[in-house]
């Protein structure tokens, strides 16, 4: 399909509200999408660092324990 303007263009022959609307559906969802997983994997990782950090103290502290005994 060809178009002679912009308008034209946008407008889709009558449907553009219908196909700007899907495209701008798409990427939010996309994006939604997007930031979620980032989001998601932030907090994954700071509970492991979390979790290391708990595990190397615990292990520092039993190692000084019998150290000293």
């Amino acid at each position: 399909m060809q178009f002679d303007s912009l308008a034209e263009f946008v407008a889709m022959g009558g449907h553009g509200l219908y196909v700007w609307m899907a495209y701008g559906a798409t990427l939010a969802v996309l994006l939604g999408s997007t930031i979620a997983l980032r989001v998601a994997r932030r907090k994954q990782m700071l509970e492991l660092r979390w979790a290391a950090d708990q595990q190397d103290a615990s292990t520092t502290t039993e190692t000084q324990g019998t150290s000293g005994a």
